[in-house]
């Protein structure tokens, strides 16, 4: 299901930049588990692979992904369809149950060409630090980004 926002009147395109939010069901600590984490990093990379996606950073939290791409083919629902359809396939597989993983929808934000780019990734990159879960930017295992810290 695509973003509420995109619904009434928004649209997505390619080339432009997002800042995408998307939570597990029930806010489950799915992500608590580095196999876990493994397999959606792995499915980043395969959506980007596709060629629907250009990632710039991302962090992993314990019930939730911060991602910020740039969408390079396809629509931003039919990006995050992907993502979500192939990691709850992989994820179900390893961990012996079906049914969905992930909230329906995602919180969608189109990064506007007056916004640093560099500045919306560190952001990202900061929300392990500002849930307490590391001290200091680069701690945690779980993030990546395109720019040096």
């Amino acid at each position: 299901m695509a973003s509420p926002r995109l619904r009434y009147g928004g649209f997505s395109r390619s080339g432009n930049v997002y800042s995408l939010t998307t939570a597990t069901l029930g806010r489950e600590a799915l992500f608590a588990d580095a196999a876990n984490v493994a397999i959606l990093i792995d499915t980043l990379r395969f959506v980007e692979r596709k060629g629907f996606s250009h990632s710039l950073a991302w962090v992993v939290m314990p019930d939730h992904l911060h991602w910020l791409m740039e969408l390079r083919s396809e629509t931003l629902a039919e990006c995050m369809a992907l993502l979500k359809s192939r990691s709850s396939r992989l994820l179900n597989r390893r961990l012996e149950r079906r049914g969905s993983l992930w909230q329906h929808g995602y919180h969608d934000h189109a990064v506007r060409s007056d916004e640093s780019l560099h500045e919306k990734a560190m952001y990202i990159l900061a929300n392990p630090v500002r849930a307490g879960l590391v001290s200091a930017l680069g701690e945690y295992p779980h993030a990546w980004c395109r720019w040096p810290l």
